[in-house]
Protein backbone atom coordinates (compact mmCIF):
# COMPACT_ATOMS: atom_id res chain seq x y z
CA UNK A 1 0.00 0.00 0.00
CA UNK A 2 1.48 3.41 -1.00
CA UNK A 3 2.39 5.92 1.68
CA UNK A 4 -0.52 8.35 2.24
CA UNK A 5 1.73 11.42 2.39
CA UNK A 6 3.38 10.53 -0.91
CA UNK A 7 0.00 9.69 -2.41
CA UNK A 8 -1.49 13.04 -1.39
CA UNK A 9 1.56 14.92 -2.65
CA UNK A 10 1.23 13.24 -6.03
CA UNK A 11 -2.53 13.39 -6.41
CA UNK A 12 -3.38 16.51 -4.42
CA UNK A 13 -4.74 18.42 -7.39
CA UNK A 14 -7.17 15.64 -8.32
CA UNK A 15 -8.17 15.16 -4.68
CA UNK A 16 -8.76 18.87 -4.20
CA UNK A 17 -10.75 19.07 -7.43
CA UNK A 18 -12.98 16.15 -6.33
CA UNK A 19 -13.64 17.69 -2.92
CA UNK A 20 -14.39 21.15 -4.34
CA UNK A 21 -16.63 19.74 -7.07
CA UNK A 22 -18.58 17.70 -4.51
CA UNK A 23 -18.94 20.71 -2.21
CA UNK A 24 -20.13 22.85 -5.09
CA UNK A 25 -22.74 20.33 -6.27
CA UNK A 26 -24.09 19.56 -2.80
CA UNK A 27 -23.92 23.22 -1.78
CA UNK A 28 -26.03 24.34 -4.74
CA UNK A 29 -28.67 21.70 -3.98
CA UNK A 30 -28.64 22.37 -0.24
CA UNK A 31 -28.78 26.15 -0.43
CA UNK A 32 -31.57 26.05 -3.01
CA UNK A 33 -33.81 24.18 -0.60
CA UNK A 34 -35.98 26.47 1.57
CA UNK A 35 -35.20 26.42 5.26
CA UNK A 36 -37.81 24.74 7.45
CA UNK A 37 -38.69 25.32 11.09
CA UNK A 38 -39.70 22.46 13.38
CA UNK A 39 -42.35 22.68 16.09
CA UNK A 40 -43.18 19.89 18.54
CA UNK A 41 -46.25 19.26 20.66
CA UNK A 42 -46.23 16.64 23.41
CA UNK A 43 -49.03 14.58 24.94
CA UNK A 44 -49.46 11.55 27.18
CA UNK A 45 -52.19 8.90 26.96
CA UNK A 46 -55.20 9.14 29.25
CA UNK A 47 -56.47 5.99 30.90
CA UNK A 48 -59.13 4.15 28.92
CA UNK A 49 -61.08 3.88 32.19
CA UNK A 50 -61.88 7.59 31.98
CA UNK A 51 -64.74 6.61 29.63
CA UNK A 52 -66.08 4.01 32.07
CA UNK A 53 -69.12 5.32 33.97
CA UNK A 54 -68.16 3.30 37.04
CA UNK A 55 -65.12 5.56 37.41
CA UNK A 56 -67.45 8.45 38.24
CA UNK A 57 -70.31 6.70 40.01
CA UNK A 58 -68.29 4.21 42.08
CA UNK A 59 -65.76 5.56 44.55
CA UNK A 60 -64.15 2.15 45.02
CA UNK A 61 -63.58 1.65 41.29
CA UNK A 62 -62.28 5.20 40.81
CA UNK A 63 -59.52 4.63 43.36
CA UNK A 64 -58.23 1.56 41.51
CA UNK A 65 -57.16 3.25 38.29
CA UNK A 66 -54.70 6.03 37.48
CA UNK A 67 -55.67 9.01 35.35
CA UNK A 68 -52.86 8.32 32.88
CA UNK A 69 -52.76 5.41 30.49
CA UNK A 70 -49.99 3.03 29.57
CA UNK A 71 -47.43 3.96 26.87
CA UNK A 72 -48.71 0.95 24.92
CA UNK A 73 -52.01 2.85 24.52
CA UNK A 74 -50.16 5.13 22.11
CA UNK A 75 -49.75 2.33 19.58
CA UNK A 76 -53.33 2.83 18.38
CA UNK A 77 -52.69 6.56 18.05
CA UNK A 78 -49.55 5.93 16.01
CA UNK A 79 -51.59 3.71 13.70
CA UNK A 80 -54.21 6.43 13.25
CA UNK A 81 -51.48 8.97 12.49
CA UNK A 82 -50.68 7.04 9.31
CA UNK A 83 -54.17 7.65 7.91
CA UNK A 84 -54.77 10.42 5.39
CA UNK A 85 -57.94 11.44 7.26
CA UNK A 86 -55.96 13.42 9.85
CA UNK A 87 -53.95 15.38 7.29
CA UNK A 88 -56.91 16.03 4.98
CA UNK A 89 -58.77 17.66 7.87
CA UNK A 90 -55.79 19.85 8.81
CA UNK A 91 -55.16 20.76 5.15
CA UNK A 92 -58.76 21.94 4.86
CA UNK A 93 -58.56 23.84 8.15
CA UNK A 94 -55.52 25.89 7.08
CA UNK A 95 -56.09 25.98 3.29
CA UNK A 96 -52.69 24.40 2.81
CA UNK A 97 -53.16 24.08 -0.96
CA UNK A 98 -52.57 27.84 -1.08
CA UNK A 99 -49.66 27.73 1.36
CA UNK A 100 -47.95 24.90 -0.54
CA UNK A 101 -48.79 26.59 -3.87
CA UNK A 102 -50.33 23.40 -5.22
CA UNK A 103 -51.09 23.67 -8.93
CA UNK A 104 -53.80 21.00 -8.97
CA UNK A 105 -57.44 21.93 -8.45
CA UNK A 106 -60.31 20.50 -6.43
CA UNK A 107 -59.85 17.13 -4.72
CA UNK A 108 -56.44 16.70 -6.33
CA UNK A 109 -55.19 19.89 -4.65
CA UNK A 110 -56.64 18.75 -1.34
CA UNK A 111 -54.95 15.35 -1.58
CA UNK A 112 -51.63 16.85 -2.66
CA UNK A 113 -51.54 19.37 0.19
CA UNK A 114 -52.44 16.64 2.71
CA UNK A 115 -49.67 14.46 1.29
CA UNK A 116 -47.13 17.28 1.65
CA UNK A 117 -48.23 17.89 5.24
CA UNK A 118 -47.93 14.17 6.01
CA UNK A 119 -44.44 14.15 4.48
CA UNK A 120 -43.40 17.02 6.77
CA UNK A 121 -44.93 15.45 9.88
CA UNK A 122 -43.57 12.82 12.26
CA UNK A 123 -45.77 11.27 14.95
CA UNK A 124 -43.72 9.15 17.32
CA UNK A 125 -43.56 7.67 20.80
CA UNK A 126 -40.64 8.98 22.83
CA UNK A 127 -38.42 6.87 25.07
CA UNK A 128 -40.35 8.28 28.04
CA UNK A 129 -43.71 7.04 26.74
CA UNK A 130 -44.90 10.42 25.44
CA UNK A 131 -46.54 11.16 22.11
CA UNK A 132 -44.52 13.65 20.04
CA UNK A 133 -45.98 15.38 16.99
CA UNK A 134 -43.28 17.13 14.96
CA UNK A 135 -44.09 19.35 12.00
CA UNK A 136 -41.66 21.14 9.69
CA UNK A 137 -42.68 24.19 7.67
CA UNK A 138 -41.09 27.18 5.97
CA UNK A 139 -43.33 29.47 8.05
CA UNK A 140 -42.12 29.33 11.65
CA UNK A 141 -45.47 30.67 12.92
CA UNK A 142 -47.54 28.17 10.96
CA UNK A 143 -45.51 25.11 12.00
CA UNK A 144 -46.73 25.10 15.65
CA UNK A 145 -50.33 25.64 14.54
CA UNK A 146 -50.09 22.61 12.26
CA UNK A 147 -48.50 20.46 14.99
CA UNK A 148 -51.24 21.39 17.47
CA UNK A 149 -53.91 20.79 14.83
CA UNK A 150 -52.60 17.31 13.99
CA UNK A 151 -52.63 16.44 17.69
CA UNK A 152 -56.14 17.89 17.94
CA UNK A 153 -57.37 15.63 15.13
CA UNK A 154 -55.83 12.57 16.76
CA UNK A 155 -57.41 13.62 20.04
CA UNK A 156 -60.87 13.99 18.45
CA UNK A 157 -60.72 10.62 16.66
CA UNK A 158 -59.70 8.64 19.74
CA UNK A 159 -62.02 10.53 22.08
CA UNK A 160 -64.90 9.56 19.81
CA UNK A 161 -63.68 5.96 19.77
CA UNK A 162 -63.66 5.86 23.58
CA UNK A 163 -67.23 7.19 23.62
CA UNK A 164 -68.53 4.87 20.89
CA UNK A 165 -69.29 1.99 23.28
CA UNK A 166 -71.10 4.28 25.73
CA UNK A 167 -73.12 5.83 22.90
CA UNK A 168 -74.21 2.38 21.69
CA UNK A 169 -75.21 1.39 25.24
CA UNK A 170 -77.13 4.66 25.71
CA UNK A 171 -79.04 4.11 22.48
CA UNK A 172 -79.97 0.56 23.54
CA UNK A 173 -81.13 1.79 26.97
CA UNK A 174 -83.34 4.47 25.43
CA UNK A 175 -84.89 1.98 23.02
CA UNK A 176 -85.51 -0.49 25.85
CA UNK A 177 -87.08 2.19 28.00
CA UNK A 178 -89.47 3.18 25.20
CA UNK A 179 -90.54 -0.45 24.73
CA UNK A 180 -91.19 -0.85 28.44
CA UNK A 181 -93.25 2.34 28.48
CA UNK A 182 -95.38 0.87 25.72
CA UNK A 183 -95.78 -2.36 27.71
CA UNK A 184 -96.90 -0.45 30.78
CA UNK A 185 -99.96 0.85 28.93
CA UNK A 186 -101.38 -2.67 28.51
CA UNK A 187 -99.94 -4.37 31.61
CA UNK A 188 -101.82 -5.33 34.76
CA UNK A 189 -101.53 -3.24 37.90
CA UNK A 190 -99.07 -5.67 39.52
CA UNK A 191 -97.03 -5.94 36.33
CA UNK A 192 -97.20 -2.18 35.84
CA UNK A 193 -95.61 -1.61 39.25
CA UNK A 194 -92.67 -3.82 38.31
CA UNK A 195 -92.28 -2.02 34.96
CA UNK A 196 -92.27 1.38 36.70
CA UNK A 197 -89.53 0.16 39.02
CA UNK A 198 -87.46 -0.96 36.02
CA UNK A 199 -88.13 2.35 34.26
CA UNK A 200 -86.66 4.21 37.23
CA UNK A 201 -83.55 2.05 36.94
CA UNK A 202 -83.32 2.73 33.21
CA UNK A 203 -83.76 6.48 33.80
CA UNK A 204 -80.85 6.44 36.23
CA UNK A 205 -78.61 4.46 33.87
CA UNK A 206 -79.50 6.70 30.91
CA UNK A 207 -78.59 9.77 32.96
CA UNK A 208 -75.26 8.24 33.97
CA UNK A 209 -74.31 7.24 30.42
CA UNK A 210 -75.42 10.62 29.07
CA UNK A 211 -73.23 12.38 31.60
CA UNK A 212 -70.10 10.38 30.73
CA UNK A 213 -70.73 10.96 27.00
CA UNK A 214 -71.28 14.70 27.46
CA UNK A 215 -68.12 15.01 29.57
CA UNK A 216 -66.06 13.66 26.60
CA UNK A 217 -63.11 12.25 28.56
CA UNK A 218 -59.96 12.86 26.49
CA UNK A 219 -57.89 10.07 24.99
CA UNK A 220 -54.75 12.24 25.13
CA UNK A 221 -53.60 14.80 27.68
CA UNK A 222 -51.52 17.63 26.21
CA UNK A 223 -48.34 18.23 28.17
CA UNK A 224 -46.88 21.00 26.03
CA UNK A 225 -48.31 22.84 23.03
CA UNK A 226 -46.04 23.52 20.07
CA UNK A 227 -44.29 26.89 19.94
CA UNK A 228 -42.56 28.76 17.09
CA UNK A 229 -38.93 27.75 16.64
CA UNK A 230 -36.21 30.39 16.85
CA UNK A 231 -33.83 28.75 14.38
CA UNK A 232 -34.55 26.67 11.26
CA UNK A 233 -34.07 22.96 11.73
CA UNK A 234 -33.46 21.73 8.18
CA UNK A 235 -31.69 21.48 5.91
CA UNK A 236 -28.70 21.46 8.27
CA UNK A 237 -26.36 23.06 5.81
CA UNK A 238 -23.18 23.14 7.86
CA UNK A 239 -23.43 19.47 8.86
CA UNK A 240 -24.21 18.49 5.27
CA UNK A 241 -21.23 20.42 3.90
CA UNK A 242 -18.84 18.97 6.49
CA UNK A 243 -20.08 15.44 5.80
CA UNK A 244 -19.72 16.03 2.06
CA UNK A 245 -16.15 17.24 2.47
CA UNK A 246 -15.17 14.23 4.57
CA UNK A 247 -16.85 11.66 2.32
CA UNK A 248 -15.55 13.21 -0.89
CA UNK A 249 -12.01 13.30 0.58
CA UNK A 250 -12.21 9.63 1.52
CA UNK A 251 -13.55 8.78 -1.93
CA UNK A 252 -10.79 10.76 -3.63
CA UNK A 253 -8.10 9.05 -1.53
CA UNK A 254 -9.57 5.62 -2.27
CA UNK A 255 -9.71 6.42 -5.99
CA UNK A 256 -6.10 7.63 -5.90
CA UNK A 257 -4.99 4.38 -4.21
CA UNK A 258 -6.79 2.29 -6.84
CA UNK A 259 -5.29 4.28 -9.71
CA UNK A 260 -1.80 4.15 -8.15
CA UNK A 261 -1.98 0.36 -7.84
CA UNK A 262 -2.93 -0.02 -11.50
CA UNK A 263 0.27 1.66 -12.59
Amino acid sequence: MPDIAILVKKWWKQILFTVLLSLLAVGVITFMKPRQYMSVTTAVPASSYTSDKSRIFSENIEALYAALGDPDDLDRVLGTAKLDTVYLAVADQFNLFDHYKVKEKGDAARSKSASLLKKNTVVMKSEYGELKVKVWDTDKNLAPQLANAVLGQLQAIHTNLLSAGNQATLKALIERKEKMQQLSDSASAERNELIRSQLVTYEKMIGEYQLIIDSKPPALITVENAKPAIWPDRPRRMQIMVATAVLSLLFALLAAIVLERKK
